[in-house]
């Protein structure tokens, strides 16, 4: 094999080199996460943010590494086919055709490609800039190549919305839960905060059977009694009827105002939010850092009372059930065996059905009034109903209401 030859192979190895370097580049730009890249810019790292810069005009990137890639590859088939003619003939170009799309294929495509979509960040800040030179490079060809995209783009107008939906952010977050870059806890708070905005205040209300309240002449040592029984800090007060709340009383007021100081219950009343069951509990919690509020009243279509929401309650939908040293802890999803719960009748029907996989078109909000639309009466102890794979028994009830159930999973022979 002469100089020449030996040449040729040198220069077809730099060559193939150069094809797998625009590949990687390639897949590192399309791979890598911009927002980690951004973090990193922000940090200080010159090549990162090189590298942001880039990102952010893909088409003209994209433009000069396509350029780069097929000059090599042509210059590389075009000296595989000289020297393959050179050492077989009129059978060379078939040879090199063979040979070089099996290189070019194994070292300047695949190989490179699966390396730089491990670590798209890393590569994509190495190729920054010789990249950043060959836009300088291929200007005029990047030009004249844009223009031809704008105007083949006029014929082929993307009509979809490219910005991110909420399901598809969520995705992401199970997706870093999955891989490792956020814990369970991290990915819970995130889900929380991202569907915060849905939620409405009637979904996180307290009913009215279960707001405790007292009417406004109400005796001194009732009220006291109230608050050492109940634990609250606040109450709701009413005129006539719970129908008509108009404050709430503080416990430190009622304390240092009322009992020690005499004054009248009226006097220590605040005024109290009134809003609508749909109010969002964004737009409830603003309210309440507006009016350095704590609990709002809940009115029907009648402008009756349907219940209250606290502050407390909105800060639990983001971070979880919140107890103090005088709540008392209840488990709403108690096993008792094997695919056995005895479950508060107060959780959320999204709650049960999420728990045991199940779903249904049910109005309800709570799993008490589920179990009620399925009995199709007031539940009593030792009602019982199946449903899908569960079945479900009444355990407690309190007045018309069930307060817990107990409920059965059927499984299948293989789980």
């Amino acid at each position: 094999m002469g100089s020449h030859s030996t040449g040729i192979i040198i220069a077809l190895v730099i060559l193939v080199i150069l094809s797998a370097y625009f590949s990687a580049t390639e897949t590192a730009f399309s791979s890598l996460n911009r927002i980690r890249l951004k973090n990193l810019a922000e940090e200080g790292s010159r090549r990162a943010k090189l590298a942001y810069h880039l990102s952010q005009n893909y088409d003209e990137l994209l433009s000069s590494i396509l350029i780069g890639n097929n000059i090599v590859n042509i210059a590389a088939t075009s000296l595989a086919t000289l020297l393959f003619i050179h050492l077989f003939g009129d059978n060379g170009p078939t040879v090199s055709t063979v040979c070089m799309t099996v290189i070019v294929l194994i070292f300047g495509e695949v190989t490179p490609k699966g390396i730089a979509k491990e670590m798209p960040e890393k590569f994509a800040m190495f190729s920054a800039p010789i990249i950043h030179a060959l836009n300088y490079v291929f200007k005029p060809l990047n030009v004249c190549l844009l223009a031809i995209r704008r105007f083949a783009g006029r014929f082929f107008k993307n009509t979809g919305d490219r910005t991110i939906s909420e399901s598809e952010l969520l995705t992401f977050v199970d997706e870093a839960q999955l891989e490792g870059g956020i814990n369970e806890n991290e990915s819970e708070l995130i889900h929380n905060v991202i569907e915060f905005d849905d939620l409405e205040a009637i979904d996180i209300f307290t009913p009215r059977v279960d707001v405790e309240a007292v009417a406004l002449d109400t005796p001194v040592e009732e009220i006291k009694r109230r608050f050492a029984e109940t634990n609250f800090s606040r109450l709701p007060v009413f005129e006539e009827s719970i129908d008509s709340i108009v404050g709430i009383i503080n416990e430190k007021d009622f304390h240092n105002r009322v009992l020690m100081g005499g004054a009248p219950l009226s006097g220590i009343v605040k005024p109290v939010e009134v809003i609508p069951p749909s109010m969002k509990i964004s737009a409830l919690l603003k309210l309440f850092q507006q009016k350095k509020s704590h609990l709002a009243v809940i009115v029907d279509e009648f402008g009756g009372t349907e219940g209250i929401v606290t502050l407390e309650d909105i800060v639990e939908e983001l971070v979880g059930e919140i107890w103090d040293e005088h709540d008392e802890v209840v488990e709403v999803f108690r096993p008792l065996g094997e695919n056995q719960y005895s479950v508060d009748c107060s959780v959320s029907l999204e709650d049960f059905f999420e728990f045991f996989g199940i779903e249904d078109d049910d109005d309800s909000s709570t799993l008490n009034g589920w179990v009620m639309a399925k009995l199709d009466r007031v539940p009593q102890v030792g009602d019982a109903f199946d449903f899908e794979k569960l079945h479900v028994a009444v355990e407690t009830t309190d007045g018309p209401r069930a307060v817990r159930v107990r409920v059965s999973k059927e499984t299948n022979g293989d789980e």
